[in-house]
């Protein structure tokens, strides 16, 4: 069932997810580029424009300056990214989709996965163990978890203000947690008093990972990986 945001309550916690501009539509990226040593698969924020959004942009650039003369490739996952959360599937889905064409075409190619706000949760619903997405989940049904040989090709995971409990209470979602095959190599990183991530209130907190050092800490810890 797509649950839409209705109450007053949600629709607060709505404004609430960063992003700036208005989605008119997305449009998949050609992938005829030759294979890098690095990839990274970002999901945008939700209202960001298509994209990988400001922390996706951010942490690639900051990957790249850690890598030495390791080319480093970007692939904007491609979803909504919109209030109607049900449709972060096609995100869910398009990042699967686009990690097992690495594993295939690019066997040597390095894969970071990640996501900032709306993002963070369809990254994190792409390391889901299927046995841990319940039936009341959008993604429920509606995603194809990894295959453990394509799961053990992603070197790290990046997740930048991930909707809590709080948040997806208040969309009426339950908390679907990252994968066993991922959990040694997730960085989940959430800003002091981000409303979408912690208890805290302070709307403001969750645009400020391109500035509070976080971007660049992902980064360090992605590159130890790759």
């Amino acid at each position: 069932m797509r649950v839409q945001i209705r109450s007053g309550c949600a629709l607060l916690a709505a404004a609430l997810v960063t992003g700036t501009g208005t989605l008119l539509g997305w449009s998949p990226r050609a992938s005829a580029e030759p294979c890098a040593d690095v990839e990274v698969v970002f999901a945008r924020g939700t209202t960001e424009r298509p994209g990988a959004g400001s922390v996706g942009n951010a942490f690639t650039e900051a990957l790249r300056n850690q890598v030495g003369g390791k080319t480093v490739g970007l692939y904007p996952v491609n979803y909504p990214a919109n209030h109607d959360w049900p449709t972060s599937v096609i995100g869910v889905n398009d990042a699967g989709n686009r990690i097992r064409q690495l594993a295939a075409d690019c066997p040597d190619t390095k894969v970071v996965l990640g996501g900032f706000s709306q993002g963070a949760a369809v990254a994190q619903l792409v390391t889901a163990d299927a046995p841990a997405i319940p039936p009341n989940s959008f993604a429920f049904g509606a995603t194809t978890p990894l295959a453990a040989d394509v799961a053990d090709r992603v070197d790290a995971v990046v997740l930048f203000g991930k909707p809590n409990d709080r948040f997806l209470f208040l969309i009426g979602q339950p908390y679907v947690p990252v994968g066993a095959a991922f959990a040694a190599k997730t960085l989940d990183l959430c800003a002091i008093n981000d409303p979408i991530c912690s208890g805290g209130l302070d709307p403001v907190a969750h645009n400020l990972y391109t500035a509070n050092g976080m971007v660049t800490e992902a980064a360090t810890f992605a590159a130890a990986r790759v």
